[in-house]
This record gives structure tokens, sequence and C-alpha cells, in this order.
């Protein structure tokens, strides 16, 4: 267990904080001066606010803990959801956001209790879930607002960022479809695909991961597949629940400090901002999210340097929390395992 758990060392918990402040200490020192700071004005709209950003991100955690019961045929109790979900949350926030915490769910849900193949079936099942929501809010998205108004003008939002983000989606779209098929029509097609593309010398090496993440896909097929319907609209409510909370922070915190841009627009650019932090080769995407949050939130702002304050706060309430509270309950975790 010891090799699974070395994300929780101490100097992957520093890496991602030396990173995120030290972009956002240059940012500050680039762009705050007593004119930035005397443009706010704190009252009790901000408190308000600010307080529904925390209780946005709350029930966030809420929806994926919901998620993982209704998954689990409510075998495990909150205080087991609670514990897989924040040490979920912690391990993306140590790890580049590519691989994340969905790659030790299945430790964390078989400590838990459940065995290897109900861990590795809810893995990829809540995995299927989330692209799925991607998918289908980005394409809402594109019916509702102007391309020229979700990726905004910034320089820094070049075409080469919209290039990346649609690629990204192409990417995630073929990879829902996968998971689709592996679920629901024909798992065997796909692990038949999986290792045809394996065999290849330069993935050669990954070989055995394969064999084990198809021998998982099918267990989850197997498991999942005489699910009702019923099942799967209440988990994609609880997916599309939780992700809704984790976007309308952004809006709370920009209700919070000012009264203008149209909130669509910043909901839907979280979309964008998600898929730049995604590919980040940084833990959590720290430093690359809140540069692109100022660059992206600016012109919402009467006073451009604003928007650095309110990214350092967004970070604090969906990043550096959980790095808090994930350091509180690993130990304890670890020594119950123990």
């Amino acid at each position: 267990m010891g090799s699974n758990l070395k994300v929780f060392k101490t100097g992957y918990i520093l890496i991602p904080v030396a990173i995120g402040l030290s972009v956002v200490g240059w940012l500050f020192h680039k762009e705050i001066n007593m004119s930035v700071i005397s443009s706010i004005t704190f009252s009790g709209r901000m408190i308000f606010y600010i307080a529904l950003a925390f209780l946005l991100m709350l029930g966030r955690d809420l929806g994926l803990m919901w998620r993982y019961r209704l998954m689990a045929d409510k075998d495990l109790s909150w205080l087991q959801v609670f514990n897989v979900n924040i040490l979920c949350e912690f391990t993306s926030a140590v790890t580049p956001m590519a691989v994340g915490g969905s790659s030790l769910v299945v430790l964390f849900l078989n400590k838990e209790g459940l065995n290897a193949g109900r861990s590795a079936a809810i893995m990829i099942s809540c995995l299927f879930l989330d692209e799925l929501f991607f998918i289908l809010a980005c394409v809402l998205l594109f019916f509702i607002i102007p391309l020229q108004d979700l990726f905004g003008s910034s320089t820094a939002l070049s075409t080469g960022v919209q290039i990346l983000f649609f690629a990204a989606n192409g990417i995630i779209a073929l990879w829902t479809f996968i998971l689709f098929t592996a679920l629901f029509k024909r798992p065997e097609w796909v692990k038949k695909l999986l290792f045809s593309l394996f065999s290849l010398k330069m993935l050669r090496s990954r070989r055995k991961t394969v064999t084990r993440f198809s021998a998982s896909l099918e267990s989850c097929s197997s498991e999942f597949s005489r699910k009702p319907f019923s099942f799967w609209i209440k988990s994609f409510v609880a997916t599309t629940f939780s992700w809704c909370c984790r976007y309308l922070v952004v809006n709370a915190l920009l209700l919070a400090f000012t009264s203008q841009g149209n909130h669509l627009v910043v909901f839907g650019r979280q979309l964008i901002l998600w898929i730049l932090m995604a590919v980040s080769p940084t833990p959590g995407g720290s430093g690359l999210g809140e540069f692109m949050f100022k660059e992206y939130y600016s012109e919402f702002f009467t006073v451009s340097g604003v928007a650095i304050i309110v990214a350092f706060l967004w970070r604090i309430i969906t990043y550096y929390l959980y790095l808090v509270v994930g350091v509180c309950i690993i130990p304890q975790w670890i020594k119950k395992l123990r």
C-alpha cells in the first residue's frame, strides 16, 4: 500500500502550492496597487456571495458523495463516501489533472470495503458520466453562446487555444463513445481494440495496465448493464448537480465583486478553463489556472487587477481548501487501514 500512497508525501503537497502562489505573487506584484485595493468596497452583498461560493463548493462535494452512494447501492456510509471524495480531490490537487484522483479511486473504494471489481466498475461509470456531462454541456453552450463571447478577445486566448479546446473535445467525445460501448454494448470489442492498439511497439510497455483496465471494463459492463434506466438518470442528475455547483462558484464570486457581465458567458468559460487546466502538466493546474482566470475574467471588472484577487479567492475555495482538508484526514485514514 505504501507505493500507492506515496502521493501523500509532504513534497507532493508543497509543489502545487509553491507553483500556484508564485504565479499569484507575480500577478499581484505586476498589477495590484492602492487604486485596485481602494476600488473594492466591502459590503453585505460581498459577504453573502462569497459565502454562497463556499456553499456551492459544498454542494459540489455532496453531489459526488451522493453519486458514490448510488453507485455502491448504499453499501457505503456517508462518512465513507466523504473520505473517498476528499481523497480523490486531494490526489487531483497534487497530480496533473489529466491523471487526477480517478487513478486511485479504485484503491480508495476498495479500502472502504468494496471488492476490486465493484470499485473498478464505479470508477469507470463515474468517468463515463463526467465525460458525458462535459460533452452535452459544451454542445448546449455552443448553441446558446456565440464563439467570440465564449472564448473572449484576450490575446492569451488565441486561435491556438480554440484549436486545443476543440481537439480535446474531440478526444473526450471519442473516449465517451468508447466507454459507452464498453459499458452497455460490446465490452469485448473495446477489449480487442485496446489489445490491438497496445500491441504496437511504442505502446507495448503499457500493455499490462491495459490488460487490467480491460478486465475492469468487462466487470463493469456485467455489474452495471443490468441497472434500470432510473439508476442512470439519478446518477447523471448527481453528476450534473456536482459540476454545475463547481462552475457556479465563479458566478458567485463575480457577483460579490462586480455587477456587470453576462453570467451565462461566465459559466460557459469555465468549460474552456477546465480544458486548459486539464492539459496542464502542473499539479491541479496550479499556476496556469490562476493566470488564465485573470486573463479570462478581467473584462468583467472595471479595474482589471481585481480579477487577480478573485482568482486567488477562487483557488482557495476550489483547490487549496482540499489540500488542507486532505492533509487533516489522510493520517487517520492510513492509520485505520494499517
